[in-house]
Order: structure tokens, then sequence, then C-alpha cells
């Protein structure tokens, strides 16, 4: 079979999903330097991989509806693929694909699929259960004759974001940054939980740092962490970027976070994360690379919620019920903190 010389990846959102997509793309880079990649990507998604090198991104715009849709056609009219690499099921992007030429159209197998996945594509990537989200997009080579058999992203990060994280966390100070916040509200902490964690952390000397984007749903949270703390920690929320983000990444020890993108994006650049897991299972969702340093109350969520352990339940299964965070006591995540602190040396 010879090797596809055009290869178009659908994964517009969102960032922790973006971000499992790039070591894919790396192996399609070092499999077949020569091929012309195009990746349809999220506004908000670009502005974290929009700069890596060798490949075309072509942004939708989810929030202009059919107008979005319209604009990814119009960027691609004429064209057409030896591959398609459709890695998102949402209603949205499989209408979205349905305006993107290609000989072969590969998606989910029949049990991820959904929304009408299987009328839009024509091959499968292989079906398997267990995996963790990064390896079931890095799966989407293997129908082209690849395997994805190394983990790498390099995202770039200027240099005046790399500036910037240096002037906001002088010197080497062990630090903690707490990212409260993520999409599914009920996927989050409480706050008061939060501003004891950050409290033992300053207690013990470390520099603590709020993070989190510009949001109004953000800003409360970090308010109401905020009123908890007996000690104030620096307040980021809101005045970083994507790229600044990622540059405090390379500079802290430590971020504690339920599961967002914050956690992956953290991952990416090796940083050890502090994941909070109840509603989601860590060993699909968590971070990739290092979940030693989780709290994972998952299957505790399975029995009091589902009624049957995690073990019972399809893989993937979320458990985003009220209350479910509160299986994670403050102990829980000061243990996970102590151990961390102990495995870098820094008790």
């Amino acid at each position: 079979m010879p090797h596809p010389s055009s290869i178009c990846l659908l994964r517009a959102s969102a960032i922790g999903d973006v971000t499992h997509v790039v070591p894919l793309l790396r192996t399609l880079q070092q499999a077949w330097p020569q091929a012309s990649l195009t990746w349809i990507v999220g506004k908000l998604e670009r502005k974290l991989v929009g700069d890596l090198p060798g490949v075309e991104f072509v942004t939708f715009d989810k929030a202009a509806g059919w107008r979005g849709m319209r604009a990814v056609h119009t960027a691609l009219r004429g064209r057409r693929f030896d591959a398609l690499l459709q890695m998102q099921v949402a209603m949205r992007s499989n209408l979205l694909s349905l305006g993107i030429k290609a000989d072969r159209r590969i998606g989910y197998d029949h049990a991820r699929a959904r929304d009408l996945h299987g009328l839009v594509i024509n091959e499968r990537i292989p079906a398997r259960s267990g995996e963790h989200v990064l390896d079931a997009i890095g799966s989407f080579c293997e129908p082209m004759g690849l395997k994805q058999t190394g983990v790498r992203w390099d995202i770039p990060i200027p240099d005046e974001a790399h500036a910037w994280a240096a002037e906001q966390l002088p010197g080497d100070t062990p630090t903690l940054l707490v990212s409260p916040a993520s999409s599914h509200a009920l996927r989050n902490w409480r706050p008061e939980r939060y501003a004891a964690v950050m409290d033992h952390a300053a207690a013990r000397g470390w520099r603590v740092v709020l993070i989190g984007g510009p949001s109004a749903v953000e800003r409360a949270m970090a308010d109401a962490v905020l009123a908890a703390c007996r000690h104030q920690p620096l307040d980021l929320t809101g005045r970083d970027t994507l790229k600044k983000l990622m540059a405090m990444f390379t500079r802290a020890q430590l971020l504690l976070s339920p599961d967002s993108g914050p956690m992956h994006m953290a991952n990416s650049v090796g940083m050890r994360v502090l994941g909070l897991h109840a509603a989601s299972n860590p060993d699909r969702s968590g971070p990739y690379s290092d979940r030693r340093w989780c709290v994972d109350k998952y299957d505790a969520a399975a029995r009091q919620y589902l009624g049957k352990p995690a073990s019972a339940i399809p893989w993937g299964s979320k458990i985003e019920k009220p209350g479910v965070m509160d299986l994670i006591g403050v102990d829980d995540v000061i243990d996970r903190y102590e151990a961390a602190a102990r495995d870098m040396q820094l008790t």
C-alpha cells in the first residue's frame, strides 16, 4: 500500500484532546516526512498548537455554527486528501467532515462511535478497550500501516512566554500551581478544600499560585478559593495565555487540577500533576505519562453512584454526579502532595 501524500486530521477540541493529537502528528511526520499534513483545529486550541512546524492549520470556529463549517469547507474547496483522520465523534464534527473530500476516511471502532459517526467514515481503528485517550488517538495511524511506539510533544513555547513566566515565578522556590476549574462543573472540587491544600503547601514554604482562564466561571471559582485561603497565593487567574501557561509549567514543580486541559498541557512538558479523579477514570483521561500523584476515587464513585465497581461499567464512563468530587478528601490530596515532594526531595 503506497504511503499517503496528504493527510487531514480532524480534531477541533478540546485542549486536552488536542494535546493528545500531537504525538500522533509527530509519528506521522517521522514516518512520512514528505507527506503534507492539514489539521482542522478549534479557534482556541490553535493558540496552543498552531505554531507546530510542518503543519497546515485550518481553524474551525464552532461558536460560529454553520458559518464556521462553511469557512472550513471554503478553505479546503477543490482539494482531496489521501486520508482523513476523523478523530472526533460529536455530531457537529461528523457534519463538518462531510465537506472534506478524502479517499480513506478513518474513524473510531463501533464501540466508540456515536452521533452517526459510521456514516461519515469508511475505515475504523482497531477495537480496543482499556486504552488511554492518547493511545486511542495514536491508533489512527494503524489502518495506514504505522504504529505509534513513542510519545513526543515538543509543543513550541516562545521566548517571550518564558520571559513572562520567569517574571512571575522568579528564583527556584518550589512552586505549586493550582488550576481549580474544569469546563465540566461536576468535575470541580470544593473551593475550601483547594484552599486547605494550598495553605498546607504555603506553610511548608512553597510558593502557591492560582491559575485559570479569563471566563466568569473561572474568575468566580478563583475568588471563592481566595476567600477561603489563610495564606494568600499569587493570583494569576486570567492573566496568562496558553503559551504563557506552558512556560509556567516548565518552571513549577507540581500542578493541582481536576480532569482538565491544563492537566494534559502540564504533562506534555514533563510536569508532575496531582490530578483529582472521581467523575472520570484517570487510567483513561488522567495525565498520560505519570499518574502516581493523582487521587483516584473513580471506583468508589462507581460503587456509590452506579452500584457496581468500575471494572463492571463501560470503559470511559463519566460519573459526573452532584457531590461525586466530595469523595476526595483534603487528606487524600495532601498525601499525594507530600509523596510528590518526597520524590523531588523537597521535603
